[in-house]
Parts: C-alpha cells; sequence; structure tokens
C-alpha cells in the first residue's frame, strides 16, 4: 500500500502523521511512503531523515493526496485536504466530527473511508489513540491556565501554588478521566488547592488512592458542579462522551457569576467544549474573555507541544496503520472490532452512531458498512 504524509495546515500545528522510525517500519512490512515535502520540520526533522528511512518526498500536499491509498494524518482535514480526498482513500487521523458538520458533509461528499482516531477503542473500552493526547492536554492545561490566571493576561493575578502565608488557588477539574487525572497530576505539583468532580464512584475512589489527601474529590451533580466553579479560580473542563458532543456542564449564568479574574481551560472544546461560552480558539489567539472570566479553548493544545506530541502519538497509532497497510482496511476491521470503531464515514455514509445522532444523519453500521463495494 501506499500512505501518504501530508504536511499540517491547521493554525500552528506543527505535529506530523508519521515519524521518521514510522515509516522504517511500515516500509520493512514491504509498503511505501510518501511524504510532503517540510511536513516534519516544525519538529525538526528534515526531509532528509525521511528519505533515509525510506520515504520519497512529494512537493505537494495535492501529489501526496492524489497518489497515495490511505492518508495518515493528525488533526481533521481542512476544507482545502477535503477536496483533496477521493472515492475509497482511507483517512486516518483525529476528526472530531460531531460539532463539525461541515468537515462530515465534505468527508461524505469526497466518498472517502475516514477512521478516527478519537473512537478507536481496546478491550477495555479505553481510547487508546486519545489517550497520549489526552494526557498532553491534561498537563498542558494546567500551566495554560496558570498563564490566564496572570494580571498581563486578563487573570486575576494569581500564583497556582502561592507562596508560605498565602493560600494556593483553587483548581476545580471536571471530569476525571485520563485528561483530568493527568491535570490533577499537574495541580497538585504546582501546589494547588485541587478539586475534581466525577459522575464515576469507582473512578473517584481510583484518583483518592492514587493522591489521598492532596486532592478533594467529588461526585458530580448540577449543584456540585455550581457551588464548587464558583469558589474556583481556575476551571479545566476535561469531560468526554466518546465521539459526541460535550455535555454542556456549565451555563453562561454560572460563568457570569464566577470570580472576576477566574480561568477557564476547555480541553473538550475538540467535542463542542462544556462550557456554554466556550468557542474555539488557535494558539495565534488562545484566549478571549467572557463576563471577567478568561477563556483558552484551544482546539488543538497538545500542537502546542508538537514534538513530544508526534512522538507518543505515533507510539500509539502505528500498530493500527500497519493492521490497515497489511491487511486491507476491509480485512484489517473485520479482525479487530475495536479498530472497526474507528470508523466514522464510509463511502458517503456515517458510520458512527454518536455522529449521525448529533448531526442528523441516517446511521449504517460498520460492520453493515464494510460489506458495501464501490466501483
Amino acid at each position: 500500500m501506499l500512505l501518504g504524509v501530508p504536511k499540517e495546515i491547521k493554525n500552528n500545528e506543527f505535529r506530523v502523521g508519521m515519524t521518521p522510525a514510522s515509516v522504517r517500519e511500515v516500509i520493512h512490512h514491504g509498503h511505501q511512503v510518501l511524504v510532503e515535502t517540510g511536513a516534519g520540520i516544525g519538529i525538526g526533522i528534515d526531509d532528509a531523515a525521511y528519505r533515509a528511512a525510506g520515504a520519497d518526498i512529494a512537493g505537494t500536499a495535492a501529489d501526496v493526496f492524489a497518489k497515495a491509498e490511505m492518508i495518515v494524518k493528525v488533526k481533521e482535514p481542512q476544507a482545502d485536504e477535503c477536496k483533496m480526498l477521493r472515492q475509497g482513500q482511507i483517512l486516518f487521523t483525529y476528526l472530531h466530527l460531531a460539532p463539525d458538520p461541515k468537515q462530515t458533509r465534505m468527508l461524505i461528499e469526497s466518498g472517502c473511508v475516514a477512521i478516527a482516531y478519537e473512537t478507536v477503542t481496546d478491550r477495555a473500552g479505553h481510547l487508546p489513540l486519545l489517550t497520549p493526547m489526552s494526557e498532553v492536554a491534561g498537563r498542558m492545561s494546567i500551566q495554560a491556565g496558570a498563564f490566564c490566571l496572570e494580571k498581563a493576561h486578563g487573570g486575576a493575578g494569581i500564583l497556582l501554588g502561592g507562596v508560605p502565608g498565602v493560600p494556593p488557588g483553587k483548581v476545580v477539574i471536571i471530569g476525571g478521566g485520563v485528561v483530568g487525572s493527568n491535570a490533577v497530576l499537574m495541580a497538585i505539583g504546582m501546589g494547588a488547592h485541587v478539586t475534581v468532580l466525577d459522575k464515576s464512584l469507582p473512578r473517584l475512589q481510583e484518583l483518592d488512592m492514587q493522591f489521598g489527601s492532596h486532592l478533594n474529590t467529588i461526585y458530580s451533580t448540577m449543584d456540585a458542579i455550581e457551588q464548587y466553579v464558583l469558589d474556583a479560580d481556575l476551571v479545566i473542563g476535561a469531560v468526554l462522551v466518546p465521539g459526541a458532543a460535550a455535555p454542556k456542564l456549565v451555563s453562561r449564568d454560572m460563568v457570569a457569576r464566577m470570580r472576576p479574574g477566574s480561568a477557564i481551560v476547555d480541553v473538550a472544546i475538540d467535542q463542542g467544549g462544556c462550557f456554554e461560552t466556550s468557542r474555539p480558539t488557535t494558539h495565534a489567539e488562545p484566549t478571549y474573555v467572557v463576563d471577567d472570566v478568561v477563556h483558552y479553548c484551544v482546539a488543538n493544545m497538545p500542537g502546542g507541544v508538537a514534538h513530544t506530541s508526534t512522538f507518543a502519538l505515533n507510539n500509539a497509532t502505528l500498530p493500527f496503520t500497519l493492521a490497515l497497510a497489511d491487511k486491507g482496511y476491509r480485512h484489517a476491521m473485520n479482525d479487530d472490532p475495536h479498530l472497526r470503531n474507528g470508523m466514522n464515514v464510509h463511502l458517503g455514509q456515517v458510520t458512527y452512531q454518536a455522529v449521525a445522532e448529533n448531526l442528523g444523519y441516517d446511521y449504517l453500521p460498520p460492520e453493515d458498512a464494510l460489506n458495501i463495494k464501490f466501483h
């Protein structure tokens, strides 16, 4: 199979779909790789490194999309990239379709086979291709929040760790999953007063066992969210419903009643965000202020630490990339129901139920879609 790796074009996105090590592995399996020139330059990997690994270098993204049987990316295809996709071409990347009707429509119209990193599962029901970026985003959320709390950036001028004689900042984390637990780790490490809210008692018990008296664990209800958000200096939105739009857990009214100069970091913004006042921002302009509350809603947070993120992501995606290339997508997905869960769009039809429900499309189960041929 010929795999294509285009350069990412989303604002300040420097990650790359495949590292030279991944390229070498794929070529060892008998495949070919075509990499757009400069694709890895943002993380210090030049074309020579890809050539040394066995890849060919393409002059433009159009060359990559025109020739490759499978496109391996990081972020969802932008409009110009969607226009280059073709019938039956495999797209393997993050998609986040539920809050993105335009991208969904363009993928449907292209006739491609769109496989989303964020909905591939494992035997434990976890999301192994989302996990490494969730770890990065969770850890970044605290340093981003600390930045927002500085007076020069619109915040109240609070140091999360405090100093002797001055209390630390109060951090509230909504959601105790991968993002939330990594945010907890960083916030506690900075010396903040940390509370995490989650609806899963077993998860709260795990976090309590892990962090002990350093962490305040609270069962999540509307009342608890309101109580702790209104008393917080920094609130982290770390809620995930796999493949679906994030629930709006903090209302506009609640934001209006937060302390002036407090901050919100909405890590769920890729799936629409869990604050009513959230809207996607970029690394170029990461924040805005609503009702004296600083909002940080960057939709590709891990892109800010592109080097770390690229290698962490490749460690997780490479086995699935190899399966798709070695077996072809139909055989690979019939063999692995967890990989099959990643298929969101197939030859013009939506094959992920939460996306279909959120955006009003008919849902075709992926196992049925795999029996459909194209000409």
